[in-house]
């Protein structure tokens, strides 16, 4: 079995038990949302998916409602803008659940690039340039487990490039076994 199609399987058979066992604290969450803050419990993010196509990523919204659409690392106070809740769910990584539905969809697998912000166009640029754009993006990735938000751009794309010349099944097992090691330490999170 290729490659692709072992991953393909994966995504989604890991998606669909993580869903049913995460069932009943993905309500409580979405309940804790809505009860400590005005706006929907989901967040739509416009995300640059494969081939640079913009899609809807969601995540439990940690933000307020009249956050600026830009990356949390960008913003002069980003800490003025999370709710209550959000700042427990962004120190978990809570907030990146929902997107097992994107995972199942197939705009998402679980290692590959983060997918950029629509507005990201240096990050987009850069990426295209080194063939990145052609990897289904991740949920955790080669950079993510290598500094997160907490690297420049050039940086960023350099593990983009270093993961796509080096894929392979056993390194995806390991940037989520890292991934893992990395959210219990709360390392690379936001707080």
């Amino acid at each position: 079995m290729s490659y692709s199609l072992s991953k393909r399987f994966f995504d989604i058979g890991l998606s669909f038990f993580l869903l049913v066992v995460l069932f009943i604290p993905l309500i409580f969450i979405a309940v804790m949302i809505k009860l400590t803050s005005k706006g929907t419990v989901i967040y739509w993010s416009d995300r640059v998916g494969i081939n640079n196509k913009v899609f809807k990523m969601p995540k439990f919204r940690s933000m307020r409602i009249d956050t600026p659409p830009v990356a949390t690392h960008l913003l002069k106070n980003p800490e003025a803008y999370i709710t209550p809740v959000g700042l427990i769910l962004r120190r978990f990584s809570l907030d990146e659940l929902p997107q097992l539905f994107s995972i199942i969809s197939g705009d998402l697998s679980f290692v590959g690039p983060r997918p950029a912000l629509f507005n990201q166009d240096d990050l987009v640029a850069l990426r295209s340039a080194k063939g990145i754009q052609h990897l289904i993006p991740g949920l955790t990735g080669w950079a993510q487990v290598n500094g997160r938000d907490n690297l420049e751009i050039p940086d960023k794309v350099e593990f983009d490039e270093y993961y796509l010349l080096h894929r392979s099944f056993i390194f995806d097992i390991k940037i989520l076994f890292v991934t893992v090691l990395r959210i219990i330490k709360r390392e690379n999170i936001l707080h």
